[in-house]
Parts: C-alpha cells; structure tokens; sequence
C-alpha cells in the first residue's frame, strides 16, 4: 500500500482501519491521525509486533477500488 495514500486518506480509511486491527482504540486512531509512523507504533504496542512486522503489516494493507476495504496479513 502507498502509505501516502493512507495519510491522505485517514479519514475516509480510519474506520476501515479499526475494523482491520481490531485493538486500537478510538483514541488510537485519533492521536494516529493518518501518520503512518503512529500506526506502526501502535501497532507494535497492541499486538506486540516488531518493527519489521508491524511495517509489513501496513505497507502490506490492500485497499479495494472503493477505497474502503482494507486487508492485511495480520
């Protein structure tokens, strides 16, 4: 996934992104705010990833023509 997209996008993709890694919380994707470096952080804390993994599983989110399905190998 173009991690640009996804910050350009938060918006529209946030709820997407909850849905996806169920253990953020609201207050999660608020502070994220479409920072892709905050996602990887807070994914690493609620899942207990390494940076690499956590990295993987953002650059690896596939996003559907519509923009709003998101899946990953988390």
């Amino acid at each position: 996934m173009d991690t640009n997209y996804l910050s350009a996008h938060w918006h529209q993709i946030k709820g997407s992104v909850r849905e996806q890694f169920g253990k953020l919380t609201d207050d999660d994707l608020l502070e994220i705010g479409g920072k892709v470096e905050l996602l990887v952080g807070k994914l690493q804390e609620r899942y207990d990833l390494s940076l690499a993994e956590a990295e993987a599983a953002v650059t690896g989110l596939k996003i559907d023509a519509e923009g709003m399905k998101l899946e990953t190998n988390i």
